[in-house]
């Protein structure tokens, strides 16, 4: 099957996870894009831009905190379609009742706290609070993953080349960021002007505190990049209640995982410089080589656990010798999972890089990169320390450098492998009967949980985004209608769903969300689905038309942290904080309804990414990662037992033929 780009990544208002929903390729400006200013002067570096990393940070905008009624407004509107009549009325009553009352009061609250903590925005903390907090496994309710496409040149697909050449270029892009010299993202609306030489050593001279301002006004938008410093040596560590962010930039050793065991080794030598590729591939070869059997106590297992659990057995780890050696994990650069296993297709792919079999990984890294035995590659990463945006930009930076500028070769000579065994460290783990124990449960709980997951694709050939551009549609708007027409047509309604959307555009922005399910795509999927020939193409045309328009300002308003879902949950985490009883829009069956999001959606496009993919974030939901390309469609779905999967495809596949028959002018 081709590519396909699914995703979201992003996040969802639930067991905290999935991707992040870069609003698509042209939205963020993360995708097809010469980051270059300048050459780098040395092979240590990817490049090394004219304007400073960091340059825009200081004067980015604030994330906007929304008028109330604004809110109480947006979040009636897209309860309109989930309710009937009776039910609807009561929610109405209880969020005017909020919104002159409690509503009021923890609204102006919030706005002084947020006037107190300029340096941030209002959603950081109670969102770190939120992922931190949660008790659930990571693994299928958290963390996403995002495969590369195989390298173009098929011979460097090779899993001891690959790896190399990933590691390196891995390390090449830290070693830019932290020397402030990676190109800052921004999203450039009119790139002639602004992603220009002329005006990068324009802007650089601009003090920082003012130049946001100097991009502005030449229509480009500086992304926020303070989650970048969690990329590199840094691990997400259980503890009982809330667990704790952990990072150590001086540490210069990658930690490498095969067959369940783990070994480390340093790819930066004591001066700061990248190790000689040649020994990284020394080092990787004699890993790959190395006949010490697969672990029986595979420690990894443990990081797809209950975190109060995995809390409790990383105490008794602790008590019996082992923090050293933990520590050792933690402070990793990254972690590289060396898979001895080849894929057979797609859906392998997806299965593998979001949960694997749960012993040749460390969930609980920043991130991890994945590489079968023939090459496939992806990246699986934690998401409570950031959001897509860091991670995609890292994958695009990675995947560049290592097809145009590979530094190993097949056929280049390792380094002596005498090197490697001394270089290399194999870490042994004292393990006593109740932490093998532990292991043994939570491998069993790990086979359950993801013996229940099933995950399908489908790839819609007969159009995409330039026939729908052409036709003045949103593609996003007309994705995320299939989904609407699609269940509808599977089991008879509409239901709660999530697109999430990157807030980068504001200091410390997270995600807001954009609801796709609305009176209008109601009105349209129910003219398409149940009573095609009640209506002319025409009105077909024009219901389409109507749905584009209305997901196009909910668009720009999740992008400008104009939602409503941030803004509500800020102000239930203030009440929670304070012992305040709950008002009782938040009791509301539609309020825990609408945050049942049965539908969880994500999409990306880039030409690193190959597919991506997320778990349900509800037992009776889908997880769906899709890509709108220019002459199809593609999505990566995912469910439990109580959905349908291949029939939902199904479904939404039927969807998109009725709706290009459509939009070609031909009856249905």
């Amino acid at each position: 099957m081709a590519s396909l780009l699914p995703m979201k990544c992003v996040a969802s208002l639930r067991k905290p996870g999935s991707l992040i929903h870069l609003r698509s390729a042209a939205s963020l400006g993360i995708t097809q894009r010469n980051y270059s200013s300048k050459k780098a002067a040395s092979g240590e570096y990817l490049h090394q831009s004219v304007v400073p990393s960091m340059h825009y940070q200081k004067s980015l905008p604030r994330l906007p905190i929304p008028k109330l009624e604004d809110t109480v407004r947006r979040y009636l509107a897209a309860q309109k379609p989930l309710l009937d009549d009776e039910d609807f009325r009561t929610t109405e009553k209880l969020a005017q009742d909020f919104q002159s009352g409690v509503g009021k009061q923890l609204h102006e609250e919030m706005i002084a706290n947020d006037k107190k903590n300029k340096h941030t925005s209002y959603i950081s903390g109670p969102w770190f609070d939120m992922y931190l907090s949660a008790r659930d496994s990571v693994v299928l309710n958290s963390n996403p993953f995002m495969s590369f496409n195989p390298d173009p040149k098929t011979e460097y697909n090779d899993q001891l080349v690959r790896s190399t050449n990933m590691v390196c270029s891995a390390v090449r892009f830290m070693k830019t960021l932290r020397a402030g010299i990676l190109e800052p993202e921004v999203f450039h609306l009119n790139p002639a002007k602004s992603d220009t030489d002329g005006f990068k050593r324009f802007i650089r001279w601009v003090p920082s505190s003012l130049s946001w301002y100097g991009a502005y006004m030449v229509n480009a938008y500086p992304l926020d990049m303070s989650q970048y410093f969690r990329l590199f040596n840094s691990t997400r560590i259980p503890k009982t209640g809330r667990d704790e962010l952990f990072t150590d930039e001086k540490a210069r050793h990658l930690l490498v995982m095969r067959n369940g065991n783990m070994y480390v080794f340093d790819v930066v030598d004591k001066d700061g410089n990248l190790v000689e590729p040649a020994e990284i591939q020394s080092h990787l070869k004699y890993i790959l080589s190395d006949t010490t059997p697969v672990a029986v106590f595979p420690l990894g297992v443990l990081t797809s656990e209950n975190r109060d659990v995995w809390a409790g057995l990383r105490n008794k780890l602790v008590a019996a010798g082992n923090a050293e050696d933990l520590r050792v994990v933690d402070s990793a650069l990254f972690c590289l999972c060396l898979d001895d296993e080849s894929m057979k297709d797609h859906i392998h792919i997806s299965h593998n890089m979001l949960h694997g079999d749960g012993c040749n990984r460390w969930y609980d890294k920043s991130f991890s990169i994945i590489l079968t035995k023939d090459g496939q590659a992806a990246i699986n990463f934690e998401h409570s320390w950031g959001d897509g945006v860091a991670v995609l930009r890292f994958q695009n930076e990675v995947f560049k450098d290592t097809t145009e500028k590979p530094l190993v070769h097949p056929g280049s000579a390792a380094a002596s492998a005498v090197d490697s065994a001394a270089a290399v460290r194999r870490l042994q783990f004292n393990l006593d009967s109740e932490v093998q124990h532990g292991i043994q449960k939570a491998k069993e709980n790990f086979d359950s949980a993801v013996s229940k997951l099933t995950i399908d694709a489908m790839e819609f050939k007969k159009g995409g985004k330039e026939q729908l551009k052409k036709s003045k549609l949103s593609p996003d708007a007309i994705a995320q209608l299939a989904f609407q027409m699609g269940f509808l047509r599977q089991y008879g309604q509409t239901v709660a769903t999530y697109e999430s959307c990157s807030t980068a555009a504001f200091r410390h922005g997270r995600t807001e969300t954009i609801r796709p399910a609305t009176t209008h795509t109601q009105r349209c999927a129910h003219a398409f689905v149940c009573e095609p020939r009640q209506h002319s193409v025409e009105q077909l045309q024009g219901l389409l038309s109507e749905c584009s328009k209305y997901h196009g300002q909910l668009t720009r308003e999740a992008a400008m942290g104009q939602g409503f879902d941030r803004h509500l949950f800020a102000m239930k985490y203030l009440a929670n904080s304070q012992n305040q009883a709950l008002h009782s829009l938040y009791t509301d069956p539609a309020y825990t309804a609408i945050n049942h999001n049965i539908l969880s959606t994500s999409t990306l496009t880039s030409p690193a990414v190959n597919l991506g993919g997320f778990a349900p974030v509800v037992p009776d939901g889908f997880g769906v990662g899709y890509g709108v390309h220019d002459d199809w469609i593609g999505c990566n779905v995912s469910s439990y037992p109580d959905r349908n999967v291949h029939d939902f495809l199904e479904c939404v596949h039927k969807s998109l033929e009725d709706i290009f028959t459509v939009l070609e002018g031909k009856a249905l």
